[in-house]
């Protein structure tokens, strides 16, 4: 699905955006705010743990957090299980990009099982970044109950084989599905 909107409403949109960074590393949530003020947010909080991310996404009420994996008290997985639980904590839709320095398959794959919106390797661009938030701002995906998966819906279910995606016989049917 191509995004609807004009290139200026687009900036509108991510220049607009609140943004919550979470790492327990100072200079690489210093990089990450360099990063988004490039893309030209100016609202951007900062958080050295899980545990004072989960406050300041309650109080808040951010339009994005940026997570790193790896972090003492509360890890960035373990704060996704939290925040996706819809009922036991306020804001369960917010969308979540993870940034980790870790790029295995089984983490990529853990984090999409519990939530994310996005993944991320570091180091990362600006533009991998503005790439992502566009993705998430601008073509959401709504949030679904899937048994015990809550976050937003799967691109393409892990069910779903390759057989079973539909090819198109045609360039000009691939371009318009």
């Amino acid at each position: 699905m191509l995004s609807k909107l004009s290139k200026k409403e687009l900036t509108d949109i991510i220049q607009s955006l609140c943004v919550v960074v979470v790492d327990d590393n100072q200079y690489m949530r210093k990089m990450i705010r360099n990063l988004l003020v490039n893309c030209g947010i100016k609202d951007i909080y900062e958080a050295g743990d899980g545990i004072a991310a989960l406050d300041i996404i309650r109080t808040v009420g951010p339009d994005v957090v940026i997570l790193d994996w790896e972090m003492p008290l509360l890890s960035g997985a373990e704060l996704v299980r939290i925040v996706r639980s819809p009922g036991v904590f306020p804001m369960p839709d917010v969308p979540i990009i993870m940034l980790s320095g870790h790029g295995e398959r089984w983490r990529v794959v853990e984090a999409v099982r519990l939530g994310v919106n996005e993944y991320l390797i570091k180091p990362v661009s600006s533009k991998a970044l503005y790439d992502r938030l566009v993705s998430i701002t601008a073509q959401p995906r709504p949030a679904v109950q899937l048994g015990d998966y809550y976050g937003p819906e799967p691109r393409k279910l892990a069910t779903d084989s390759v057989e079973n995606v539909p090819l198109a016989s045609t360039v000009a049917e691939a371009i318009v599905t």
